[in-house]
């Protein structure tokens, strides 16, 4: 049977960075906390845990001083700065660029409308760690919205600019956007800034072809990662003998009997170790 690993799956540049910082700082000390998981997959998490990796909650690190801790690549808010400043923490800070311009535009877009009764809105899902560290940008006063139900919280007679989460839909952003200036009708002042990031964005597309090509797609995520269950549905509407796995261990033999093709794909939290770990586990059940 033949097995193939996608060439474009796995870690996106800001996984990538952080990780790669996590590893460095690890190598030179014995213990490093990490705010939140450094990425969705306990695979990776377990790899850097060994390695001395602690990973604390937000309300542990309110607690904590003396120490040293890495942002992971969502970002933080302004406030995770100041406590470390005041608590004698050592940041090591492995925001991704791109969630780092975009923390920059919502402060001065924030500022600006601030002056005229303007709303910011930001496209994303509450509590998750990028869109918390966006809206500390404006002390918490962005509105947040994820489908049309929410849209009711915006005043559409004053001035509107919204922003998106790096890692959100395209096509649920084009709807939502669409809803949003028929709702405002002749108010002129409704701006529109398409802040997804690309290399997420267009994998959705590349996949869509790669899941065609194979009778069987093994997709491998973790459970909490948002970007896996997207992308996995993708997948899954191409091809319909798509499986989502966490690892080896959820692979089940069945689904590979009379299968002369399988490709194996992941998130932009999915490691490359893991999938090849699966493809080797395929192999020794044929």
């Amino acid at each position: 049977m033949k097995i193939e690993i996608d060439r474009k799956s796995g870690f996106c540049f800001g996984v990538v960075n952080a990780i790669a910082k996590a590893d460095q700082e690890l190598s030179q000390q014995g213990t490093l906390y990490c705010l939140g998981d450094i990425v969705h997959n306990e695979g990776e998490i377990e790899r850097l845990r060994g390695k001395g990796m602690v990973t604390i909650s937000r309300e542990e690190y309110f607690t904590m001083s003396h120490c040293k801790v890495l942002i992971r690549a969502h970002g933080e808010p302004p406030e995770t700065y100041t406590y470390a400043e005041n608590n004698h923490i050592e940041l090591i800070d492995a925001t991704c660029p791109v969630v780092l311009q975009l923390q920059r535009r919502v402060k001065t877009a924030h500022r600006e409308l601030s002056k005229v009764r303007g709303q910011l809105v930001i496209f994303g899902k509450p509590g998750h760690a990028e869109t918390v560290g966006i809206n500390g940008q404006t002390g918490n006063q962005a509105i947040i919205v994820t489908s049309e139900e929410d849209l009711d919280k915006i005043d559409y007679s004053r001035p509107i600019e919204l922003f998106s989460q790096t890692t959100m839909p395209i096509g649920a952003f084009n709807a939502l956007t669409a809803i949003i200036r028929e709702r405002a009708g002749d108010n002129q002042k409704v701006t529109f800034r398409d802040t997804i990031c690309r290399q997420v964005a267009n994998r959705g597309p590349h996949l869509q072809e790669f899941a065609a090509r194979f009778d069987v797609v093994i997709f491998v995520a973790g459970r909490k990662s948002s970007n896996g269950a997207a992308l996995f549905q993708i997948c899954q509407a191409v091809n319909p003998h798509t499986y989502l796995v966490e690892g080896p261990a959820d692979l089940e033999a069945e689904w590979f009997t009379g299968v002369s093709s399988t490709g194996i794909c992941g998130a932009t939290s999915t490691p490359r170790w893991l999938m090849e770990k699966v493809a080797g586990t395929i192999e020794s059940l044929l």
